[in-house]
């Protein structure tokens, strides 16, 4: 399997321009070129610990508070959507559901088990499905505000001065952070390290030298 780095050669991961081994800076878009990030485990497991501790209290903290009649009531993300199915929303409460909880910590094990397989010397893991977990976790990076965006729809749309308000609490700033960590974590893990990982399995399977 040829690659860039075993021709001498190096691609920013900026603009994609190739250029010789040993090059500091890309001449195109004046990003620093590297052929391998050697600190990129460190920083997914810096990017998703802090994401994981901001996720703890984005569910112990309240996401809405809904005032109604000088009653302020509080509600989490598991108990919106418990209050959803009790008003018969299921739709909206899988919705909810989905985006808040199983989303979220299927990144967080889905980067961390790829973190830890790529800490091992050796692993007996197919390398191309390693690849798709890692495309899947960045594609769906980007839906995963969706708890953040209702909450602020919500808070826009329904005031209604004295009768009724809805506001973000401290769990919407929390998940938002949680987030963007997390997307942080899975940017900063360099996809190379699983095609080196890949060339390493296919040198060392039988019937090759």
């Amino acid at each position: 399997m040829m690659t860039a780095r075993g021709r001498g050669q190096v691609v920013c991961r900026s603009c994609g321009e190739v250029e010789p081994m040993g090059r500091a800076r890309c001449p195109r878009c004046g990003e620093y070129l590297d052929s391998r990030d050697e600190t990129s485990i460190e920083k997914v497991w810096a990017w998703l610990l802090v994401g994981l501790i901001a996720y703890i209290p984005a569910n112990l903290y309240p996401m809405l508070l809904t005032t109604q009649v000088f009653r302020t009531e509080e509600q989490t993300i598991v108990g919106g959507v418990v209050e959803l199915i009790h008003y018969g929303s299921y739709a909206v409460a899988g919705i909810v559901f989905f985006a808040s909880v199983v989303i979220p910590v299927g990144k967080f094990i889905v980067i961390g088990y790829l973190a830890v397989l790529m800490s091992r010397p050796r692993h007996t893991s197919d390398p191309h499905r390693l690849l798709v977990l890692l495309e899947v976790v960045e594609f769906i990076g980007r839906w995963s505000m969706i708890d953040v965006f209702v909450v602020a729809i919500l808070s826009a749309l329904v005031q209604f001065d004295v009768l009724a308000t809805i506001n973000p609490g401290i769990a919407a700033v929390c998940f938002a952070l949680s987030v963007i960590f997390t997307m942080l974590a899975a940017q900063s893990f360099d996809s190379r390290l699983i095609w080196d990982r890949m060339k390493d399995d296919t040198q060392g399977a039988p019937g090759h030298v």
